[in-house]
């Protein structure tokens, strides 16, 4: 008995692993390796092609851009190991490159248990010849084949001043480090209008490239709006980067060693098609904003004296290129005294585009008693996720004055409404014919002190009119002067924000640039925000402006852009705003 379970033992035993074979021999794998993804044209290529399962009629691909020196080498390797058998079979070829570029490898295919396996094809990136071909990889190759910098684009089909965001993410391998980088180019981003959104800290994610693991950090994000339709390049950001790569050795301690090097990669140059905006449909109203946004009119107050103020308020809220288009502007009645608006903007920037909401607040002073409407007021705008144009339209308010003068054109009688008086002879017996008048105080002006200080006074007065008038004579003939107070007034109008915020880099350059287009706004009664540099350019030779103010009016929306990426002090600040003061009168001038 104790004979017959010791058998049975060991034919279990000798099942178990049956099956183990048969398990392992199901698996059936067939893979091709090669011994680098990137050489030079005079390097030599290894591949591989690895089954763990004999098969038979193995066929090889073209090999298509290589020659063959060596191959096929064929190796099996068959053990056993704890009872499991371990079986592989290789086939092996030596390549050399006959051209540079990206050539592919194609499929191998073997049949392996009456069915064929097909390898999965590579690419294989040749370059120029290397001066050494048998060395082993320099750390700055190295380094090229495990960081890699990529720029994010969120849409390649946008509208016109639709938001387009751009993260840049730098990708390194597990295998290296990463202890320092510099950036050796910032994009421009010309024909775009943009909004730097600064990483405040850099943290390491894990992800993957190619399908590879990788580490990642975002250093860089920045929110577009495009300016202009068809194609266009965003330009590339380039890095300095310092890295430390695996040297091949290894310390007292059996530590790797690492050898540093300065490693210069590129984002690459990324193209997007801007899709212009449709004009079937376009009412015109149309502004240029694009989003989605709500608009409503309201006042402080419905009712009043004459004399008293209001406050009338016209405000967008939502999502879009909120800084980039003009308000509409309320139709109101002459007796309403409407002054200049106070514009106010409340917007936050993200990495999906600009949300929060734009006002003109105008202070409106009724003249005369009477009630008076604010009509209606439509703004439209142009929703990129439909595709089609929406209108929205504000209440009418009533503005009742309650206390004040009538208006003369209101207020008129007509000759029905008059009585005839019947006279009867007495009606002014009340007025006394005859008086008793007389005088309180008997002494008299003339010839007083007080008669005499007022017949000096135009003698005294002639000379302070001689001082006033040559004071004013001075004053015309000034001319430096009075350029520069005309040049202050109207500099005032447009760039009473920029004045506010100098010392603010980042503040004063976006509102010097928004008061450099409102002011062509103003003076043409066009959109310049559409425009590029060299469309304003030529739109001011067309209206004859000479050579140099259009090229100071151009080098100052340059200084605005390059303003967002480059360090500008406080006295390049006042220079520019000076030069705008000057530029902007220039301009008034002849235009």
């Amino acid at each position: 008995m104790q004979f017959t379970l010791k058998n049975n033992i060991a034919l279990l035993c000798l099942l178990f692993f049956a099956f183990q074979i048969q398990a392992q021999d199901d698996e059936v794998s067939f893979d091709m390796s090669v011994s680098k993804s990137k050489l030079g044209l005079n390097e030599r290529l290894r591949v591989d092609f690895a089954m763990n399962y004999d098969g038979d009629n193995f066929t090889p691909p073209d090999f298509n851009g290589f020659n063959v020196v060596m191959g096929p080498a064929q190796s099996i390797r068959n053990s056993w190991v704890n009872g499991v058998r371990s079986y592989s079979k290789t086939y092996s070829y030596t390549l050399v490159p006959t051209s540079q570029g990206k050539h592919t490898i194609g499929q191998a295919s073997i049949i392996i248990k009456g069915k064929e396996y097909k390898s999965i094809a590579k690419d294989i990136l040749v370059t120029a010849a290397v001066k050494d071909p048998n060395a082993p990889p320099s750390a700055s190759s190295i380094a090229g084949d495990n960081l890699h910098l990529v720029a994010e684009v969120s849409k390649a089909n946008p509208y016109l001043n639709e938001a387009v965001s751009v993260v840049y993410k730098l990708y390194v391998s597990n295998s290296i480090n990463v202890s320092n980088f510099r950036p050796l180019d910032n994009p421009k981003y010309n024909n775009f209008w943009s909004q730097d959104m600064p990483v405040k800290q850099y943290n390491i994610e894990e992800g993957t490239y190619e399908g590879k693991p990788y580490k990642f950090v975002t250093l860089k994000r920045v929110v577009l709006y495009p300016q202009k339709t068809g194609k266009l390049d965003i330009e590339p950001l380039s890095l300095e980067v310092s890295v430390d790569v695996p040297s091949g050795r290894r310390d007292f301690f059996g530590r790797p060693l690492y050898t540093s090097t300065n490693k210069n990669v590129s984002a690459g140059s990324r193209t997007i098609n801007v899709k212009p905006l449709p004009t079937k449909d376009k009412p015109e109203n149309f502004s240029g904003a694009v989003g989605e946004y709500t608009f409503s009119v309201t006042t402080n107050k419905t009712a009043l004296n004459a004399s008293e103020s209001l406050q009338a308020t016209v405000e967008v809220s939502g999502s879009g290129n909120l800084k980039l288009f003009q308000l509409p502007e309320p139709s109101l009645p002459s007796s309403l005294e409407v002054y200049e608006p106070e514009f106010e903007e409340d917007v936050r920037t993200t990495i999906s585009g600009m949300t929060g909401s734009v006002r003109n607040n105008y202070t409106i002073v009724p003249s005369y008693k009477g009630k008076y409407p604010i009509p209606t007021i439509s703004f439209t705008y142009f929703n990129p996720k439909t595709g089609k144009y929406v209108s929205l339209k504000s209440d009418e308010i009533l503005i009742n004055v309650i206390n004040g003068p009538l208006n003369s054109a209101s207020s008129t009688s007509t000759k029905e409404d008059k009585q005839s008086v019947i006279t009867t002879g007495d009606q002014f017996q009340f007025i006394k014919l005859k008086t008793n008048l007389q005088s309180k105080n008997s002494n008299f002006f003339f010839n007083t002190t007080s008669y005499f200080l007022w017949l000096l006074l135009p003698l005294l007065l002639i000379p302070i009119a001689i001082i006033f008038g040559k004071k004013r004579e001075a004053i015309r003939n000034d001319v430096t002067g009075n350029k520069i107070r005309r040049a202050n007034k109207l500099s005032r109008k447009y760039l009473s924000a920029a004045k506010k915020s100098l010392g603010n880099k980042e503040l004063f350059y976006i509102a010097l640039e928004k008061a450099l287009h409102n002011y062509l706004k103003a003076k043409l009664k066009i959109e310049t925000s559409e425009f590029s540099k060299d469309k304003i350019s030529e739109l001011l030779e067309e209206k004859k402006v000479d050579t140099v103010t259009s090229e100071g009016f151009i080098s100052l929306l340059k200084n605005c852009e390059m303003a967002r990426y480059s360090p500008f002090s406080n006295v390049q600040m006042q220079h520019d705003y000076t030069k705008a003061s000057e530029v902007i009168n220039a301009m008034d001038k002849q235009l």
